[in-house]
C-alpha cells in the first residue's frame, strides 16, 4: 500500500495539469492513467492559442501540427463563407491550435513526472472510497490489483468517471455525442481550400450539431456532434449515430476526398456538457472533479480541453492551500455565468441554426467573435444579448420580406 497527500485519476489534461501543479507546490502526488501512454484519444484536438499562457513550459512546435488562421463555415454543404480569425492588422493576433490529443496529453504527463509527480499508466481506477481522514483508490493493471491511500483525490477520469461516485448527489449529466474519423490527407489533394490553416465548419447536415474538419500535419480530423440532444443523453438517440456518420460521409464527399465506406473507422464519445450549477466536491472536501468529469464541456461549441487545463489547475491549488471546501465556488466563478450564456445561446443557436448561420456566422466578424469566445477574451453572457437583437433582427426582416 502506497500513500501519497494527492492521487489524481486520470491524465487527461485537467488531470496531468492538476498533478504538475500539486508536484510544483511540494506534494507527494500519483497520476494514474487507465491505458498505455500515449494513448489514442478521441477528440477534434483544436484549442485556442492562449493555451500557451497555462503551460508556458510546453514548445509549441511540439505539440501543434496545424495553426488555423481561417475557417470555412458551410450550410448544407453550400453557401461558404471563408473568413480570417484576424480581421485586420490592429487585431491582436489569435489562431486555434489543432493538436493529436495522444501528444498533448503524453506531453503534459511527462511534464507531470518531470515536476516531481509519479506517474503510473496502464492503472485502471475500479473505487474510491473516503475513510476518514484518508481517501482509498483501488485500481488494477493486468498482472495485479493496487490499493492506495491519499490525503485528497482529483477525479479527473472523464465522462464515465469513477471518482464522481463519491458525490451521489450529482443531477443526471446532459450527455452530447461526438463522432469523428482520421482521415489520411496529402495536402495539395482534393478540395482547393483544404488548407493546414483553414478548420471547416458545416451547420445544417446535423440536427441540433454540427460537423468539421479540423487540419492535421498528415490527415484530417473529419467529425461531428450533436450538441443539444432530445432525450438529455445522445446515447439514447437510435438515429443520431446515422446522422453524424452521414455528416461525415457528406464532408468527404464535398471536399472530392477519396475514400472506401467499408473500411472507414469511426470513433465516437460521449460529451458531458454543461447544464447549470452544482457541487465537485465531497461534503469533507476531500475529493475534487475536474475536467470532463465535472462536466466543464461548453454547450455552444462541446469545447473542453482549455476549461480542462484550468479546473486541475484551480483544484490542484485547492489542494495545496488546504481550501478544497472552497472549490466548487472557484469553479463556479471561472465557469458558471459565461457557460450559463453559453447555454442559453445554445439553445438559440440550435433551435434557428440557418437563420444564426446567416446573420450570425455570417457575419464579416463573426470567425473573430467565435475565437475570442473560445479564448475567453470575450464572455458569452455580452454575446448572448448581441446574438438575441441580431436574430430579432434578422426574423423581422425575414418576415417584412416574406410578406
Amino acid at each position: 500500500m502506497a500513500n501519497y497527500d494527492l492521487i489524481v485519476c486520470g491524465a487527461g489534461p485537467a488531470g496531468a495539469v492538476a498533478a504538475a501543479t500539486a508536484a510544483q507546490a511540494g506534494l507527494h502526488v500519483a497520476l494514474l492513467e487507465k491505458h498505455t501512454l500515449p494513448r489514442h484519444k478521441t477528440c477534434g484536438g483544436g484549442t485556442p492559442m492562449v493555451m500557451q499562457n497555462l503551460v508556458r513550459d510546453l514548445v509549441p512546435d511540439a505539440i501543434v501540427e496545424s495553426d488555423v488562421l481561417l475557417m470555412r463555415h458551410t450550410w448544407n454543404f453550400a453557401e461558404p463563407h471563408l473568413a480570417p480569425i484576424n480581421v485586420s492588422e490592429t487585431d491582436r493576433k489569435l489562431s486555434i491550435w489543432m493538436m493529436q490529443r495522444s501528444v498533448f496529453d503524453n506531453a503534459l504527463a511527462q511534464r507531470a513526472a518531470h515536476a516531481g509527480a509519479k506517474l503510473l499508466d496502464g492503472v485502471a481506477v475500479r473505487s474510491v472510497e473516503l475513510e476518514g481522514d484518508r481517501v482509498r483508490v483501488r485500481a488494477s493493471t493486468k498482472e495485479r490489483e493496487l490499493t492506495a491511500t491519499a490525503r485528497y483525490v482529483i477525479g479527473a477520469d472523464g465522462a464515465n468517471s469513477v471518482t464522481a461516485h463519491v458525490l451521489k448527489r450529482r443531477r443526471p449529466p446532459t450527455i452530447a455525442l461526438g463522432m469523428e474519423v482520421e482521415h489520411p490527407h496529402t495536402w495539395g489533394s482534393g478540395h482547393s481550400d483544404l488548407r493546414p490553416e483553414i478548420a471547416h465548419l458545416e451547420y445544417g447536415a446535423v440536427k441540433y450539431g454540427y460537423a468539421w474538419v479540423f487540419p492535421k500535419a498528415d490527415h484530417l480530423n473529419i467529425g461531428a456532434g450533436v450538441f443539444r440532444p432530445q432525450y438529455g443523453d445522445a446515447r439514447r438517440d437510435r438515429a443520431a449515430r446515422g446522422e453524424l456518420q452521414q455528416a461525415i460521409f457528406g464532408y468527404l464527399n464535398a471536399l472530392h476526398l477519396k475514400y472506401n465506406p467499408d473500411t472507414i473507422r469511426f470513433h465516437a464519445h460521449p460529451l458531458p456538457v454543461w447544464s447549470g450549477k452544482e457541487q465537485l466536491h465531497s461534503p469533507d472536501g476531500r475529493v475534487l472533479l475536474a475536467g470532463d468529469a465535472a462536466r466543464l464541456i461548453n454547450p455552444l461549441f462541446g469545447d473542453g480541453i482549455l476549461h480542462a487545463v484550468k479546473s486541475g489547475a484551480i483544484a490542484a491549488t485547492c489542494v495545496a492551500e488546504g481550501t478544497t471546501q472552497r472549490y466548487s465556488d472557484r469553479i463556479h466563478a471561472e465557469f458558471a455565468a459565461n457557460f450559463d450564456a453559453a447555454l442559453r445561446l445554445a439553445q438559440l443557436f440550435y433551435r434557428y441554426p440557418s437563420l444564426c448561420y446567416k446573420y450570425g456566422v455570417n457575419h464579416p466578424r463573426g470567425t473573430r467573435l467565435a475565437t475570442q469566445l473560445l479564448a475567453g477574451e470575450l464572455s458569452f453572457t455580452h454575446m448572448f444579448s448581441r446574438a438575441l437583437r441580431r436574430l430579432q433582427s434578422g426574423l423581422l426582416g425575414h418576415s417584412a420580406s416574406a410578406r
